[in-house]
């Protein structure tokens, strides 16, 4: 047993979750031990059924709790576009927001060497058999806009060209709404750079 009170526990444990310090924690802490321990004890049943059932999905690593997930084992999305993203995170923005009817496949990161992530550890393997599979035609590249993500762009490209199939990126630049003095340089180069015929 640990020395440790279960109230520090409790503040320590909710410290992993991005962004939350230890007064967030705290916060937290104690309004589900001062106001809501029903809501506490769903909260532990649902995050211990989901780190246990959630895993990924086998054919574009999304998160799934079958071996396939709906939109892999559906038949209603477009099967010869295949848009790449770097989390599942991506996979829920572009559904929610974008009229996607493609598949995806998640890299559950980007290529970053100085950190030791490699294309072994984000599935490349995999995803280059799906790409020498001939049912894809166009990959389309939705990785950030980082110097990692335009690395990882530009390496599925490269594999993608290999096997005949078209590579596009998501366009960058200036947000619809938004004001040319107050977009950043870099957002505004390359918005010009990447400019198209209207």
């Amino acid at each position: 047993m640990t020395d440790v009170p279960l109230l520090e526990q409790l503040i320590a444990a909710l410290r992993c979750l991005p962004g939350v310090g230890r007064k967030t924690a705290q916060r937290m802490a104690f309004h589900l031990l001062e106001r809501d321990r029903t809501g506490g004890r769903a909260l532990a049943e649902t995050l211990a059924a989901a780190m246990e059932k959630i895993g990924n999905c086998s054919r574009c690593r999304n998160f799934s709790e079958t071996p396939l997930c709906r939109l892999c084992a559906g038949d209603r999305r477009d099967a010869s576009l295949l848009c790449v993203v770097e989390s599942p995170a991506d996979v829920a923005s572009i559904e929610q927001a974008a009229d996607y009817r493609g598949l995806y496949f998640v890299l559950m990161g980007k290529l970053s060497p100085l950190d030791g992530v490699r294309p072994e550890d984000l599935g490349m393997e995999q995803l280059n058999e799906r790409l020498a599979g001939g049912t894809v035609t166009e990959v389309i590249l939705a990785t950030s806009a980082t110097m990692e993500g335009e690395a990882t762009a530009h390496y599925i490209s490269q594999m993608a060209h290999g096997h005949g199939v078209r590579a596009t990126r998501i366009a960058h630049g200036i947000p619809i709404g938004g004001e040319l003095g107050y977009i950043d340089g870099g957002t505004l180069s390359h918005a010009i750079s990447s400019r198209r015929d209207i």
